[in-house]
């Protein structure tokens, strides 16, 4: 083993383009990649087992609980590779807000993985890496999906419904930007996800009208992209919101974001993950609209903006 060698990976944040809160009742939801926002994994030879990044520099085996999710997926990754009693320094830096709904524990996995398996130079299965992450996931969130483990180590747009297979789709749109704004806020998932749960129990009829409703906008918006019709897809992404209003998730943060970034020729504009906090997400039909609309949101007060185009690489 050549001791200066390094290993490297990297996963991407990954968005919620519709679905959210419905998807917990069997309608569909769509996640997709999201380059701009990226961790990077460092993997190189060290005498004991090490892990520095944002939260904690320090022995591995010392990590504080809300990094055991860390921990696991190294652990387990060295037991595939049958080198569990190996020692390493292992780096991660990350561009992903946390606790944003941009799937920032998932990314975090997936990189490790990949940089351990560079490491030793043995080809990773995308069925390995999900087996790998996944596990991980389920010490991050109980019970994961298995979305944000596939949208941050995959290419495509997934079409995901609860206890079904997911879905990859190619982004069939030949010229459109997104545009995610974040308000600096946590999101308040577990929160929202329980408060929406009991309105669905107080009244049924009516909240159930509403995750219909986003169900039907989420296969719309799929229909929408795989015909290349960013106005269908920006005006579901509207209406869409509308729903999450009428199921409590969003905020005066959002709900100002949403306005403005419409204000300013977003052709589609909704908030993006749990709610309460996190981020939005806004459709613009050139760089150019997206760039004003970026700065526009900035001016109302969102902490970050990025923007990624959504047109099909030629």
């Amino acid at each position: 083993m050549n001791k200066e060698k390094i290993g490297h990976g990297q996963a991407s944040g990954k968005i919620i383009l519709m679905g959210e809160h419905s998807v917990v009742y069997g309608e569909p939801a769509i996640a997709i990649p999201f380059q701009e926002t990226f961790i990077s994994t460092k993997v190189e030879p060290d005498s004991t087992m090490i892990l520095d990044c944002h939260y904690y520099s320090g022995a591995l085996s010392e990590v504080p609980p809300q990094l055991k999710s860390v921990k696991e997926v190294i652990n387990q990754a060295l037991i595939e590779l049958h080198q569990k009693n190996m020692t390493f320094k292992i780096t991660i830096t990350s561009t992903i807000p946390a606790e944003r709904g941009m799937g920032s524990s998932a990314a975090v996995a997936v990189s490790i993985v990949r940089a351990l398996f560079d490491y030793f130079e043995v080809p990773c299965s995308p069925e390995t890496l999900l087996h790998l992450v996944n596990r991980a996931e389920k010490i991050a969130h109980g019970n994961p999906s298995g979305i944000d483990a596939a949208a941050t180590s995959g290419n495509e747009p997934l079409f995901f419904i609860k206890n079904h297979p997911l879905e990859s789709f190619p982004m069939n749109v030949s010229n459109a930007f997104l545009i995610v704004a974040d308000t600096g806020i946590k999101g308040q998932t577990r929160a929202a996800v329980s408060d929406v749960a009991h309105l669905f129990e107080q009244n049924k009829k009516e909240i159930s009208q509403h995750i219909t409703e986003l169900g039907r906008l989420t296969k719309l918006a799929k229909q929408a992209i795989s015909k290349d019709d960013v106005h269908t897809l920006g005006n579901v992404m509207n209406q869409a919101h509308d729903q999450l209003k009428s199921l409590t998730v969003s905020n005066d943060q959002l709900d100002q974001l949403v306005i403005t970034a419409r204000e300013h020729g977003a052709i589609g504009a909704k908030l993006t993950g749990g709610g309460r906090g996190g981020c939005m997400i806004a459709l613009a039909e050139s760089k150019e609209q997206a760039v004003k609309i970026a700065a526009a949101l900035k001016s109302a007060g969102a902490f970050a903006t990025w923007i990624q185009s959504l047109g099909v690489k030629k």
